[in-house]
């Protein structure tokens, strides 16, 4: 059932659905128009009036309390920084690494999640490299088998960017925990799709442009107040350091709360963007299940045409909002180009073994109709 009262409302909510299907939030989201308005009202306001520090300041605490409240956190460990590298980065540059520590990643995530951790080697870490059968596809027991007296952390993403399997994050963190192994989540590709509990992790990283229907380069960084003293601040300014009337102190005090990750200057048009996104989705019943139905009727017609799937069917639990495919006698680049010459927006991405895929990413105002036009498009 929709959660529009018609397709004027839909259109008027996401103008991209006016000339397009987009099937692409696992890339680069096109903005609601609530999230756009939020963005364009702030910077009118901004050519017109001083800047208001005052009401700042409300925008910045309201937007983290919206921000926790979506990954199941308090409002005093959310950083709001973009995008997700930054975060990951200020997590492996942040902690008191020893040489011999190990810590657990996966091979074939997204670069942004592996990068800062084989950097590590550096410092004499040792980064264990997990290599599912397929990508993304990680049990606790996989996590399990690769740990060792000397593993450190574990750094997962919450949702696979090419298969859109998810890992089932709980489980994970009950291996861990009682090891007393850190766990760093990239959850950009399920905040603002599918529930995210960052409590049971250290940390947690996210842009807001993808299922978050945020702009780029402002998200949530998520640190747990019992590791603010694990993960020490490497970017530093007048926000994060205590500097009365900005007046530098003879030794450096960082603020008692994720602040202390905050160098200086937020985003503060992107925050206005996010709030405004996440404040809708929150407004929304069942976006996970309206996301999946969206995708499974997809992945029905689709399989009826021949295509092959890369990411998990229907029936698993642990499926996503993303669905990969191609056809085995079809070239998807070729797909690829037919499908944006009829106004419609996947994604061609490509495994390690060199072939390529479409990828396609609804949300949950995408219809059926969306969805039977570009199975229609494909069968042509």
């Amino acid at each position: 059932m929709s959660v529009f009262q018609s397709e004027t409302e839909r259109l008027e909510k996401f103008p991209v659905a006016a000339h397009r299907v987009f099937l692409g939030h696992a890339a680069v989201t096109a903005l609601p128009a609530c999230a756009a308005r939020a963005m364009a009202d702030h910077a009118w306001s901004e050519s017109h009036h001083p800047e208001d520090f005052g009401e700042t300041l409300r925008v910045i605490a309201r937007t983290r309390e919206v921000c926790a409240a979506a990954i199941n956190v308090k409002p005093s460990e959310v950083a709001l920084l973009g995008p997700t590298a930054l975060g990951l980065s200020l997590f492996a540059n942040g902690i008191a690494w020893k040489e011999g520590d190990e810590l657990i990643c996966h091979a074939d995530d997204y670069p942004t999640n592996v990068y800062p951790w084989i950097n590590l080697e550096r410092q004499g870490v040792r980064p264990v490299l997990l290599r599912p059968a397929v990508p993304g596809r990680i049990t606790p027991e996989d996590v399990l088998a690769a740990l060792t007296p000397r593993t450190r952390m574990v750094a997962l993403a919450t949702c696979h960017f090419l298969s859109g399997w998810r890992i089932d994050v709980p489980a994970i963190a009950e291996v861990l925990r009682p090891r007393g192994v850190l766990f760093a989540l990239d959850a950009i590709q399920t905040i603002g799709a599918f529930p995210t509990d960052a409590s049971c992790a250290d940390f947690l990283s996210a842009d807001a442009h993808k299922w978050m229907l945020g702009p780029m380069a402002i998200g949530i960084v998520a640190v747990a107040e019992r590791n603010f003293e694990v993960c020490r601040p490497t970017l530093l300014g007048a926000w994060n350091v205590r500097s009365p009337e900005f007046i530098p102190q003879p030794g450096i005090e960082f603020e008692e709360t994720a602040r202390r990750y905050e160098p200086g200057v937020l985003n503060i048009a992107g925050i206005h963007g996010m709030r405004a996104s996440l404040e809708m989705l929150a407004s929304v019943p069942d976006v996970s299940s309206r996301i999946l139905a969206v995708r499974d009727e997809l992945e029905d017609l689709l399989r009826a045409q021949g295509f092959v799937f890369l990411s998990p069917d229907r029936s698993e639990p642990l499926r996503s909002g993303i669905l990969t495919a191609r056809h085995p006698d079809r070239d998807p680049r070729k797909l690829f180009a037919t499908l944006e010459a009829n106004h419609i927006t996947a994604s061609l991405r490509a495994s390690r073994d060199g072939q390529h895929w479409l990828r396609f990413s609804p949300h949950f105002y995408n219809t059926s109709t969306e969805i039977q036009k570009v199975a229609a498009v494909l069968d042509r």
